[in-house]
């Protein structure tokens, strides 16, 4: 396993938001956090990255996280999409990209057209402004500036939020050429639970910030509670 976590609580100030998750995500596959408002699955992935007060074992690569917060972690090669994008919209699209190799030295042009192999439209709008992209150009850029790191482990949070169903679509097909051609291995967390099952290897359901249900995704598709809750039928 590539990620363990092992009965992680989180809390922001008195609230507790996690009790006990615990979860795995082997190296190179895709795995899903699914669950309603408030479920713990933000919570999840900031515990992951140490930007939440939190306890218990969370393992990467065989080796405690223990404290270690945002940027020491993405040493270790866990890049972290969070919701809303996030992009710095006063830069250029090069720019942002530059900067997502910040952690990185020797990062140079190899690695701009890697990026753009995957996102094709870079290439051609690298000196744009990133604020003047569409929403889901945002959520690319975001994602490519992510890749720049060379991470081993893709954490994304919502990844369609806001965006129109085709752009959606396009999104999770690149996360998933990611995950095939370059071995990425990527945990998301998504509400749009059809779309997440379908990308992913495997999936855990929240609830009231405990793991609810857990499996393969394509035996969480043929459950109840996850067909009439999530996916609507």
């Amino acid at each position: 396993m590539l990620l363990e976590l092992e009965g992680v609580e989180a809390r922001y100030g008195p609230v507790q938001a996690l009790h006990g998750v615990s979860l795995q995500v082997a190296e190179g596959e895709v795995a899903a956090v699914l669950g309603g408002n408030g479920a713990g699955k933000t919570t999840t992935l900031r515990a992951i990255s140490n930007t939440v007060r939190r306890s218990g074992e969370i393992r990467f690569a065989g080796e405690s996280l223990g404290r270690k917060g945002p940027e020491a972690t993405a040493r270790l090669g866990i890049a972290h999409v969070p919701e809303g994008r996030g992009t710095f919209a006063e830069l250029t699209v090069q720019e942002n990209l530059r900067l997502g190799a910040y952690t990185r030295r020797g990062a140079a042009k190899e690695d701009l057209r890697r990026v753009c192999s995957y996102f094709t439209w870079i290439e051609r709008r690298r000196d744009q402004q990133a604020g003047t992209l569409s929403g889901g150009e945002q959520q690319m850029l975001a994602l490519a500036r992510a890749f720049m790191q060379r991470p081993r482990l893709l954490l994304l949070d919502e990844p369609s939020l806001g965006l129109a169903p085709l752009v959606v679509s396009e999104i999770f097909r690149i996360i998933k050429e990611l995950n095939e051609q370059e071995g990425l291995t990527v945990l998301v967390v998504e509400q749009n639970a059809n779309i997440a099952l379908q990308a992913a290897d495997r999936a855990y359901v929240l609830e009231a910030g405990k793991v609810a249900l857990s499996g393969a995704s394509a035996d969480l598709r043929e459950h109840e509670s996850v067909r009439r809750s999530y996916l609507g039928y």
